[in-house]
């Protein structure tokens, strides 16, 4: 009998030095998540206030201008992290249809009310803000993958019960962006389903037919348009039209040149001098390797790699099917983004306008990037809880 208590209470002990170890751990995966994306939002700051100055004093006369706007999305961006933190993510689940329709007829207004830019509808003139209904799109598209395929669990061996959601989720808000056209955010969308119905339930076959469909409609319409034929022919040979469609990737290859090692200084770019184009929304990365040199970029890809890195494991982590789900489309969303970014900014991926997570200027892209973090952290704190509670319980 003794033997059999002092058993018990070593099984007792032991569970209960694992029960810390594992909610700390679990606690520090939420710290981890918020450690590089506040250095990439101050990295962002910084780059901001050098690559906008010039374009700022020729648009407004106020050399901070763009960065004044910067930091106001910032604080906006901070105000949906720490609302977003704080609602139980299992609530998106509910919420997932109703904000999906809510964004398609935001992206239906914006093709009949948007303000047309250089060929494209996508921005929504709202007094001196404008607002990109494709950014809330990426967000809640996932959202509802996410709740479908959840739902759909049982039945994901059935052709159709996959197909159906699938399909009329991807190509409804396919077919609004492309209207715009903005088909650098479609593929990002897609990119990101895809890792979502790799994690689902769905078999292995019906999600790499799929995957396959989407690369030769993404081919496709690739090389559909004249303006994405030019940015392909651009990406293969820059310097066949230097001063042409090849002209924004040899500047920022100049750009990134300069920098070398250490980089010439900070504020001290010349590539901001109207050289590079959109220096302070699509190729912020170039001030940022012109003015810090490699050491700079390598950080800021590092910092990317750590946040993939430690969302994964949340995701890995969550302790239900649509937690899953939805922390590896977000996950999946920011860091692709990243990579089609300094991709197309370091010449290896064709330029496709797609700006970099918490450094570019991006207006309400800043807000959903931030509140996806925090549902991100929600979930890894939730997970906290339920393997607290399990270890008790044990």
């Amino acid at each position: 009998m003794t033997g059999r208590v002092s058993t018990l209470g070593y099984a007792r002990r032991r569970s209960g030095s694992k029960a810390v170890p594992r909610a700390a751990t679990l606690e520090r995966r939420a710290v981890l998540l918020a450690v590089p994306v506040a250095m990439l939002l101050i990295i962002g700051l910084g780059a901001m206030l050098s690559a906008s100055s010039v374009v700022s004093i020729r648009a407004t006369g106020d050399s901070l201008f763009y960065f004044k706007r910067q930091v106001m999305w910032v604080g906006l961006g901070v105000i949906a992290f720490a609302v977003s933190v704080r609602i139980p993510y299992r609530r998106w689940q509910g919420l997932a249809l109703p904000l999906y329709v809510a964004t398609m007829a935001l992206l239906v207004l914006t093709l009949i009310a948007g303000d047309r830019r250089n060929g494209a509808v996508r921005w929504i003139e709202v007094g001196s803000f404008t607002i990109q209904a494709a950014e809330f799109a990426k967000l809640t598209t996932l959202m509802l993958l996410a709740a479908a395929l959840t739902k759909k669990e049982r039945w994901l061996g059935h052709l159709m019960h996959f197909m159906a959601p699938v399909g009329a989720i991807l190509g409804i808000v396919g077919l609004l962006l492309l209207a715009q056209p903005d088909f650098g955010s479609f593929m990002l969308i897609l990119a990101a389903a895809f890792a979502v119905m790799l994690t689902s339930a769905a078999p292995i076959g019906y999600v790499a037919g799929l995957g396959t469909l989407g690369v030769m409609m993404a081919s496709i319409l690739a090389f559909g348009a004249n303006y994405r034929r030019s940015r392909i022919d651009a990406f293969l040979d820059p310097m066949a039209d230097p001063l042409g469609a090849g002209h924004q990737a040899v500047q920022s290859l100049v750009a990134l040149g300069t920098g070398g090692l250490f980089g010439v200084g900070l504020g001290a770019s010349r590539a901001r001098w109207s050289f590079l184009p959109n220096a302070h929304t699509d190729f912020i990365f170039a001030i940022i390797g012109e003015e810090t040199g490699m050491v700079g970029s390598i950080l800021v890809i590092a910092l990317f790699a750590m946040f993939a890195v430690v969302g994964i494991r949340i995701a890995l982590a969550a302790p239900d099917r649509f937690g899953r789900l939805l922390a590896v489309g977000l996950v999946a969303l920011l860091s692709f983004q990243a990579i089609v970014n300094i991709g197309g900014v370091l010449a290896v991926l064709p330029i496709t306008g797609v700006p970099l997570p918490f450094v570019s200027a991006g207006g309400n892209a800043m807000m959903v990037n931030l509140a996806a973090v925090g549902i991100l952290v929600n979930i890894a704190r939730a997970t906290r809880v339920a393997a607290r509670g399990k270890d008790v319980r044990s």
